[in-house]
């Protein structure tokens, strides 16, 4: 029977089981056998995290050729204007070539937990939230991205994979659906394509 599970990944906790440098890991917080991460989330980002013991969905989630979008909320450095978010949308070059958001706003989140330890905040320089949504994966895409129009990102958070997100999923919290259910959340996945 397949096993889904959505996992809120807090800042500072590597998304594998083990670690040889005694950082946090999956294994702090998920004790279910036989499932694996579909994809990566930074040690330094925060969020959903999908785990799975089905090889087709896992690679369903994780391949860059399925173009399963992601969205995120990213705290950047400075002001973030709606111009920004155009050139999110029309792209930016990166060494590793173009990148583009699928969609980009200004957002004010709500019900955000605290990250720990706290971002640094400079009195001098503001700082400001964007949803940004991509279908790639690339190493550090995101923060990239907003790195390339002027908006270093302070803190970033997965808030969404496909149709799955972490709404009602409190940080380091996790929830596990099986057989009909997780069928169902696949096929929500599969939504989720772009």
């Amino acid at each position: 029977m397949s096993k889904l599970v959505l996992f809120n990944k807090p800042f500072h906790v590597l998304s594998q089981f083990t670690d040889e440098a005694g950082r946090k890991t999956l294994a702090d917080y998920i004790s279910i056998k036989g499932v694996y991460p579909a994809g990566r989330l930074d040690y330094d980002s925060e969020g959903l995290l999908l785990l799975t013991d089905d090889g087709q969905l896992q690679s369903l989630i994780s391949h860059p050729k399925h173009k399963l979008r992601k969205t995120y909320w990213a705290q950047v450095e400075g002001i973030a204007q709606q111009h920004h978010c155009e050139q999110l949308k029309t792209g930016v070059q990166l060494k590793d070539g173009h990148a583009s958001a699928i969609s980009c706003k200004l957002i004010r989140p709500s019900n955000l937990w605290p990250r720990v330890p706290p971002i640094r905040e400079r009195k001098t320089v503001s700082d400001s939230w964007i949803e940004l949504s991509i279908a790639e994966g690339r190493n550090r895409q995101v923060r990239r991205m907003t790195a390339a129009v002027g908006l270093p990102t302070l803190r970033l958070v997965r808030a969404q994979i496909g149709q799955l997100s972490i709404e009602n999923l409190g940080l380091g919290q996790s929830k596990v659906y099986t057989g009909k259910n997780a069928n169902s959340l696949f096929n929500d996945i599969l939504k989720g394509r772009t």
